[in-house]
């Protein structure tokens, strides 16, 4: 597998759970169900800061051609963090499992691939928020943070310096790392009292 078909497959293998954290009950589980502007600001810079501190310490801690890119995708994170302009919160449980990710390749797939598809799907709903609140100017602000959270360029690249055994580690890590976004999500609805799964 080449790093896009690496990436492809990680599509594939997590599509369920991809379009469930797409859902707009996605909201209520980031926010403990405060759908207020300020609680929606915070859960988006938390995020984006936690993922920026977890991908500069990795950039520091690897020694091989990945480390630019760990280090690019951390500097973009802080400056979406300084554009979202709101106090971090408490981390969720999809940073807390990139916590514990080690070795390049795995922390190339939770990072550099599974992070984009989550957040992907997360700043969809948030969009979608300011929409309905009629914040055109976030609302444009967010389509924008959208897209670079989502874009996979680093993770493309950082696919490529890798063997094609370390790829098929680093599609393991992203669907793994991508099902512990969603467990997160799941377990803080039914917390609630909500079904993660859509309504038919």
């Amino acid at each position: 597998m080449d790093a896009g078909a690496t990436i492809n497959a990680v599509r594939d293998q997590t599509e369920t759970e991809r379009d469930r954290l797409g859902s707009d009950k996605v909201l209520i589980a980031a926010t403990d169900a405060t759908l207020e502007t300020e609680a929606v600001l915070t859960a988006a810079a938390t995020r984006e800061s936690g993922l920026a501190d977890i991908l500069g310490q990795w950039a520091a801690e690897t020694d091989s051609d990945v480390a630019a890119r760990f280090e690019a995708a951390a500097e973009a994170a802080t400056e979406r963090a300084d554009r979202i302009d709101a106090d971090a919160g408490d981390t969720d449980g999809f940073l807390d499992h990139l916590e514990t990710v080690s070795g390049t390749a795995r922390r190339v797939g939770a990072g550099l691939v599974a992070a984009p598809l989550v957040a992907d799907r997360f700043y969809l709903q948030v969009v979608s928020f300011f929409i309905n609140e009629a914040d055109e100017q976030r609302a444009d602000t967010f389509r924008e943070i959208r897209r670079e959270a989502s874009a996979l360029d680093d993770g493309d690249t950082a696919l490529g310096h890798l063997s094609e055994s370390e790829r098929e580690t680093a599609a393991a890590a992203a669907t793994e790392a991508i099902g512990a976004a969603y467990d997160d999500y799941a377990e803080a609805l039914e917390a609630m009292g909500l079904d993660p799964k859509p309504v038919c």
